[in-house]
């Protein structure tokens, strides 16, 4: 099941994408997709819906963030061996942890803003999960019953924020529209293995990262229950697993995003993303 979420910022609705590929409008059966349907009873519900019933959405409609009311973002860092070496830095014995900030959060389409006098602005494709019943000290095991789907991301960073500041990277990683998430957030029975999901992103038509899931050094379920161990982990709650190499800092020398570029990114699994990189307005 792929579910998205549809109108103008603020004001999204519930979205489902039905076995022809049509995006149909949800709101009817529930008003949005937020952590309170995100449970197994929840997503039984929606599986029930005959999605033939529901009124169809053009194909132009702007599409919001795939999940809505997320309580936090918390991101592994350097999860894939061969980006932590581009970048300089040794390969983590244990998952790195940061956050980004909530108003980071945007459409899978909207645009990306350039932080005025920002010369280092960067891209990171990324497989997200999305938490659907709570996590709380839970085995490797069990941990990916706790979730309700993913999505693709991008972990946009502003570079010298993250790197040349003192403090922790939450700086360079929390602008405003740098983290997209969607279009859709599919669940796990169409994702099935989740250690086997293609991954690439694009700037201005040229192919910068090529990667899969099964080159992370801690897998998903590594990954949620490291977290549970330290957290009450949440519905809603979204985690960005890393990136493949070919971010804009591996390149020598490196490569920044500036004001008109245009980035897409996708996964044959979780949907494409599409961004222009913009001024702030």
């Amino acid at each position: 099941m792929k579910l998205f979420r549809h109108g103008p910022v603020g004001q999204e609705k519930a979205g489902l994408v039905d076995a022809d590929g049509v995006m149909r409008d949800l709101s009817s059966v529930v008003p949005d997709i937020t952590p309170a349907v995100l449970d197994e009873a929840g997503l039984a519900r929606l599986r029930a819906v005959d999605a033939a019933s529901l009124p169809s959405l053009s194909a132009s409609a702007r599409l919001g963030a795939c999940v809505g009311g997320v309580g936090n973002v918390l991101c592994i860092g350097l999860n894939y061996a061969d980006h932590a070496a581009e970048a300089g830095l040794k390969v983590p014995s244990q998952p790195v942890v940061f956050n980004k900030h909530t108003s980071s959060i945007c459409g899978p389409h909207d645009d990306m803003w350039l932080p005025p006098g920002s010369t280092r602005m960067d891209w990171e494709v990324e497989l997200g999960v999305v938490i659907g019943t709570p996590a709380w000290r839970v085995s490797e095991a069990d941990a990916l019953r706790h979730v309700a789907g993913y999505c693709l991301v991008n972990d946009g960073s502003e570079r010298s924020y993250q790197m040349d500041y003192e403090g922790q990277w939450v700086k360079g990683k929390s602008y405003p529209t740098h983290c997209p998430l969607g279009p859709w957030l599919v669940t796990p029975d169409e994702v099935g293995d989740v250690q086997s999901v293609d991954l690439w992103l694009d700037v201005n038509g040229e192919r910068r990262q090529t990667g899969n899931t099964r080159t992370m050094i801690f897998s998903v379920a590594k990954v949620v229950s490291y977290l549970s161990q330290f957290m009450a982990l949440q519905p809603g709650d979204v985690i960005p697993t890393g990136t493949p190499p070919g971010v804009g800092l591996g390149f020598k020398p490196p490569v920044f995003l500036n004001v008109g570029d245009e980035i897409r990114l996708g996964s044959p699994l979780l949907g494409e993303q599409r961004h222009k990189v913009v001024a702030v307005p």
